[in-house]
């Protein structure tokens, strides 16, 4: 799974002070619940799903390719450079290193899929790193953290009960601040999966023995037509035996029916929300100009959100309403400083929280909150909330209903949206602490209790004006962070035993039940295989590319050889939240094409399409129940508007769809010197014809 994005510039957790708080709990003495509820059949019995079957026979000269020089076209006759030459840290090509942690992430360079420039030389032999694949004759290891597996893919996992590394890694450093690996925050660029080698043992007939060029041609186009047959094979077959199962009804209208094709319908997709435009072909509706900072500064501008009337973002100490058609500024809501957190949710009637520092001096926490008004422009009231004689600073914020809840390492606090009324706040007898809340249709606490070095992690649905406890769920101890992906149905991502081993925070789905605290199932999703993130450690509800409905998530794979020459693609895979199977749906991004899900309309889903390189980015909608796929938005292909969409890839950036209009948007603005030159932007509007 990919890097996520930095995190805010908050201050590194501290160990909770004179015990910690949040709303009234109940007894701390809750037994584990890592069991499946005694009325379902044990997940942990049963063999996992297989995982994808995402292997490819390698294209001549496998490898990243390299941009054409200009006035050069591509020639399918060179081999791009070989992977050993980034087998440490795999990156996208002519991406350079990401910059120091004040810095913002670097932007990518146009996506995957360019050619390489002829005439450069082989680079000298090294041997592979972490996650590339052995070469001819020699095996290779297992991943870290990983059990070993038997064969190829597709063939079961081990049950839970034989995976190692489920116990807590000790700390080093100072108590209080957890020390994180190299580079952790900044975004790394799509985890390349282990690939067959051409002439390894094994792979097709003859090996070690002597072809004459004409069998050896013959014998090669038939083991490539098997493979690309065989590589859809897998998605379609469950985890029981290899049983095939059909996708049934999705949600409680049935699913199904799609509009169906690639748009020009008119009419709006079956099963949600969105209008299918009658020519999904888009342009550049507006670009909203990146604010000027000092030099070699880098300032967070987390936040953005939709109206009926605005395109709201965060800019450098502000908040902003744009027109939704000319990018004129309609209103701005002026801060003191920098926004830290912003909650991707708001009331029916746009209303949501943010938090933000007193000032923009270095040493400024994030101990503000405050509620906006994204239909008047306005913000309705400013709080903080003391631990004794200091005020909090807040990691997160998010709204359910009427409350906007706020978590951090010194506890947790709400308040009324209406009227900024305390709901409830820091209580110094508690020993355990909210960490953060999700929000949207339920309020879910993560809380935390026990040692810091051993701490125990409770998943309550609370009541959200006061605060009650309505179920609880006890995952296991040595899981040290969560994050909640949904809310309703209930959802949570934990990294167990640091077994993910690619920084996503992501190797397990939690599905609990809300009303009974439960677990209905647990999904393995190994870092290796699946593409997503979250940020569990500060920010509870930071988690990126993943989209819940119908009952079912729905999880992207890590990118792998397309069907071109140069060519990268992936799919999204649906598990059902009941079973914990994967359904059988699959959604192609295409060749050359890596898709996101953004959200859900209704039964469907919402999904962006990153483009290779001689492409636009596309939106697409996919039916719930017959995941047939139907193209809402298409962007330019032209060099100038390829590389600004490029430069906002959703794995770092912020992307909006709706009604025929997509928004992508940074999340940090410097002072353009990572630039070389090029106009920087803070948010562009793209726009389908009607």
């Amino acid at each position: 799974m990919t890097q996520p994005p930095p995190p805010p510039p908050n201050q590194p957790p501290q160990q909770p002070q004179q015990g910690g708080f949040g709303p009234p709990q109940p007894p701390q003495d809750t037994p584990p619940q890592d069991a499946v509820p005694k009325d379902a059949a044990p997940q942990d019995a049963a063999p996992q799903p297989p995982a994808p079957d995402l292997t490819k026979a390698p294209e001549p000269g496998y490898g990243y390719p390299q941009a054409p020089r200009p006035g050069q076209v591509p020639q399918p006759s060179q081999a791009p450079q070989a992977p050993a030459q980034a087998a440490q840290h795999p990156q996208p090509p002519q991406t350079p290193p990401p910059p120091a942690p004040s810095g913002p992430p670097q932007q990518p360079q146009p996506g995957y899929g360019y050619p390489q420039a002829p005439g450069q030389p082989a680079p000298p032999a090294a041997a592979p790193g972490y996650g590339y694949p052995a070469q001819p004759g020699t095996p290779a290891p297992p991943a870290y953290g990983q059990p070993q597996q038997p064969g190829p893919y597709g063939q079961p996992t081990p049950p839970y009960g034989q995976q190692p590394g489920y116990g807590y890694p000790g700390q080093p450093g100072q108590p209080g601040y957890p020390t994180a690996p190299a580079g952790y925050g900044y975004p790394g660029q799509p985890t390349m999966p282990m690939h067959p080698q051409a002439g390894g043992p094994g792979q097709g007939p003859g090996v070690g023995k002597k072809f004459n060029a004409q069998l050896a041609i013959i014998v090669g186009a038939v083991v490539a037509i098997a493979l690309i047959v065989g590589g859809g094979v897998w998605y379609a077959k469950s985890s029981d035996g290899g049983k095939k199962e059909e996708a049934g009804p999705a949600g409680p209208t049935g699913g199904g029916g799609d509009t169906g094709g690639t748009g020009g319908t008119g009419g709006t997709t079956s099963g949600g929300k969105e209008k299918v435009p009658a020519d999904p072909a888009s342009d550049v509706l507006f670009k909203v100009p990146m604010p000027v900072i000092k030099k070699d500064d880098s300032v967070g501008v987390k936040g953005s959100w939709l109206t009926d009337k605005a395109y709201v973002k965060t800019g450098v100490s502000e908040i902003a309403g744009y027109d939704l058609h000319k990018g004129t500024k309609l209103w701005s809501v002026p801060l003191p400083g920098p926004v830290c957190e912003a909650s991707k949710f708001a009331t029916d009637d746009y209303r949501t929280a943010v938090t933000f520092q007193a000032s923009a001096a270095e040493t400024a926490s994030c101990d503000q909150v405050a509620a906006i008004d994204l239909a008047a422009g306005k913000q309705l009231w400013k709080k903080t909330v003391n631990s004794g004689d200091y005020p909090i600073s807040f990691n997160n914020v998010t709204v359910s209903a009427n409350t906007v809840a706020l978590g951090s390492t010194n506890g947790g606090a709400a308040f009324d949206i209406d009227s900024g009324k305390v709901l409830w706040s820091p209580k110094p007898a508690d020993t355990c602490y909210d960490a953060g809340y999700g929000g949207g249709p339920k309020l879910v606490a993560v809380r935390k209790c026990g040692a810091y070095d051993n701490p125990e992690l409770h998943i309550q649905t609370i009541d959200p004006v006061s605060g009650k406890v309505i179920s609880e769920y006890k995952l296991a101890t040595g899981i040290d962070y969560a994050s909640v992906v949904s809310s309703d149905p209930l959802v949570v991502a934990a990294d167990v035993g640091d077994s993910a081993g690619d920084g996503s925070g992501i190797s397990d789905f939690f599905s609990i039940d809300n009303k009974t605290g439960k677990l209905r199932t647990r999904i393995s999703v190994p870092g290796d295989q699946y593409a997503a993130d979250c940020e569990g450690i500060t920010r509870i509800e930071a988690c990126t590319g993943l989209a819940v409905g119908n009952d079912r998530i729905y999880v992207p794979t890590e990118e792998h050889d397309g069907t071109g020459e140069y060519s990268r693609t992936n799919e999204v895979i649906a598990f059902d939240l009941a079973t914990g199977k994967q359904t059988g749906q699959r959604a192609d991004a295409g060749d050359g094409y890596t898709i996101y899900p953004l959200r859900m309309d209704g039964s469907n889903l919402i999904a962006y399409k990153r483009p290779p390189y001689d492409k636009g980015g596309q939106v697409v909608s996919i039916a719930g129940g017959s995941f047939k796929e139907t193209k809402l938005l298409e962007n330019p292909a032209t060099e100038a508007v390829h590389d600004l969409e490029t430069s906002m890839s959703p794995e770092y950036s912020e992307v909006l769809y709706s009604q025929g209009r997509l928004f992508m948007s940074e999340v940090y603005a410097d002072d353009g010197s990572l630039s070389s030159g090029d106009p920087q932007y803070l948010a562009v509007a793209y726009g389908a014809g009607s």
